[in-house]
């Protein structure tokens, strides 16, 4: 009986596909690691997958099948227990008599063939398919396969509703090919609109999709906080990232290099925007979706939840025609969400606006933006150039990464125009502190620099299970709180869980902040090159709150807990 791998040996070879060298290393690895050679070869990447299938095809005179473009009877599929299908990685495709067309991998493999013809009493006439379209038939013919696990996940999830992807004017629609394999994906069309919706219902802001060896994990991040979901089976993961990659038209033949994307759906009435990061890892293809729901974004500076003091010096700031306002905090922390809120406070038809991303979160009416794309030489420094060409009022800059960016900045703020950007410091004072670090002379500091604000997110207490606790003595004391007399008091609340917070007990998240006016003595600390301690001393003594006491602040209000102030702010002294 010739073997599958002296067959493969023999036709490549004849065709001219690999060298006698390649295959000897092969051979090689088939000696350590076992395995089909067909298989080796092809993760080699000596030659391409279904160039290898259409060589066996010829030189076997066995018909060749492209299982994706064939849809499968599943009355055949039963003929044959799953265990055996995935053993022998074969696929019935077709019943004419007493013959049954089996798909297989190895369509040499004798034992296979005997074993499926004894079992069910066909004769069994083999063709040839690859064993990535052979897999993917498999799950998609086989529920029952994996609908323990897919019921476990409906069960967990509400009922999705109809989802609609909408398509932008600009975008390419996918290739036919592309779209005739995602319809005939039900269960990973299925499974995937489950996930993107509970994603929404849950309030979450990303969704992580992530291979291990023998599990996949989902996780939402929901108020800032990763939790983890129940997950479909590991072996839909290539369906789902393939589903995600068609909507986010990427190519989903390429699994080598890390691709960026988005789209938008419209789900349960509303319209949401999806940003796609997909970056392959030693298990496969890790996913992170960014949800970007209008309907929730609070684009109102009104509503950030600041206090009213602050909110008061920003608007004073906000509407000054020229300087720089900059937001600083670590990621995740509500920058963007702020400076968007400024800006439209800020707008009006009388204004040019123009911000300048990377990239472009919400798309803002009436608000030019720009995407900075550094692959094409188009950095923030670059469009910031073409920018002042366009006589704007307002500049926003999404971040600012270098001296050459911080450079145009300064001038811009110098000569007429108010700009807004994020600085990645913890403090506002340590803004000042990063500026000079960067390169920027002090004076051009203070002759540009109008207030920094340095912000947190913190999570709200669910309204709906809201219940005092008593606080300890040792820990008022090292907060230095006065306690009532009672040696306790009621301004301190936490969540005690129910099913309106996912038994988390907290809703939604609110922001604190620290908000440095540039004052003269201020600005004297800035030109002597004062450390950040003691600019923080100076302007606390003019009534800066820092971020611990705002925080404190929202606790004693019943906003937030003590332990979640403690957990994103550091102590002050």
């Amino acid at each position: 009986m010739i073997s599958l791998k002296d067959r493969v040996t023999e036709i490549l070879i004849h065709n001219k596909l690999i060298t006698q060298e390649q295959l000897e290393q092969a051979l090689q690895a088939q000696r350590q690691k076992g395995g089909r050679l067909s298989d080796i070869i092809v993760a080699f990447k000596f030659v391409k997958e279904h160039e290898l299938i259409s060589a066996l095809s010829e030189g076997l005179g066995l018909p060749l099948i492209d299982l994706k473009r064939f849809k499968i009877d599943l009355e055949i599929v039963k003929l044959i227990p799953v265990e055996i299908i995935r053993h022998y990685q074969i696929i019935p495709v077709s019943k004419i008599g007493n013959t049954v067309t089996l798909a297989m991998a190895d369509p040499l493999n004798i034992f296979a063939i005997d074993y499926v013809s004894s079992l069910t009493g066909y004769r069994i006439n083999p063709i040839i398919s690859s064993a990535q379209d052979i897999s993917q038939t498999i799950e998609l013919s086989y529920p029952d396969a994996t609908s323990g696990i897919i019921d476990d996940l409906m069960k967990e999830m509400t009922t999705a509703s109809s989802i609609e992807l909408i398509k932008e004017e600009r975008e390419i629609l996918p290739s036919e090919q592309e779209l005739d394999r995602a319809s005939h994906e039900a269960p990973v069309i299925q499974v995937t609109n489950l996930i993107l919706e509970e994603g929404v219902k849950k309030k979450s802001s990303d969704i992580l999709i992530e291979p291990f060896d023998k599990t996949l994990r989902l996780r939402f991040r929901i108020d800032g906080i990763l939790r983890e979901q129940k997950s479909p089976p590991r072996s839909m993961h290539a369906a789902i990232v393939s589903r995600i990659k068609v909507m986010s038209d990427l190519d989903i033949a390429e699994h080598r290099l890390p691709q960026d994307g988005r789209f938008k759906i419209k789900i349960m009435g509303k319209e949401v925007d999806f940003r796609v990061s997909i970056l392959p890892s030693s298990f496969g293809e890790k996913v992170a979706l960014r949800i970007l729901d209008r309907a929730t974004a609070m684009l109102d500076i009104d509503r950030l939840g600041f206090s009213g003091e602050m909110i008061s010096k920003l608007k004073k700031v906000a509407v000054l025609p020229h300087g720089m306002i900059l937001v600083t905090g670590p990621t995740g922390s509500g920058k963007t969400t702020t400076l968007y809120s400024i800006l439209k406070f800020v707008d009006s038809p009388e204004k040019n606006i123009v911000t300048v991303e990377d990239p472009v979160e919400y798309q803002l009416e009436g608000i030019n933006q720009v995407t900075a794309r550094t692959d094409i030489g188009l950095t923030f420094a670059g469009a910031l150039r073409s920018i002042l060409r366009q006589d704007p009022n307002v500049i926003m800059i999404g971040e600012i990464r270098d001296y050459e960016t911080v450079d145009i900045a300064i001038k811009s703020a110098l000569t007429g125009h108010l700009v807004l950007s994020t600085l990645h410091t913890t403090t506002a004072p340590g803004a000042i502190v990063r500026l000079v670090n960067m390169g920027v002379e002090p004076y051009l500091i203070n002759s540009s620099l109008i207030c920094v604000v340095a912000q947190r997110l913190v999570r709200k207490i669910c309204v709906n299970c809201k219940e005092a606790y008593p606080l300890k003595q040792e820990i008022a004391v090292s907060l230095r709180l006065k306690l009532d007399a009672g040696g306790g008091r009621a301004g301190f609340f936490k969540g005690k869980g129910c099913p309106q917070c996912f038994n988390s007990g907290f809703s939604g998240r609110t922001g604190i902040a620290e908000v440095l006016m540039l004052s003269p003595k201020v600005r004297e600390l800035i030109l002597s090159r004062q450390q950040e301690h003691q600019i923080k001393k100076q302007a606390r003594s003019e009534g800066m709150k820092t971020l611990r006491e705002d925080g404190l602040e929202a606790a004693l209000k019943g906003l937030t807990t003590l332990e979640e102030v403690l957990r994103v702010t550091a102590p002050d002294e």
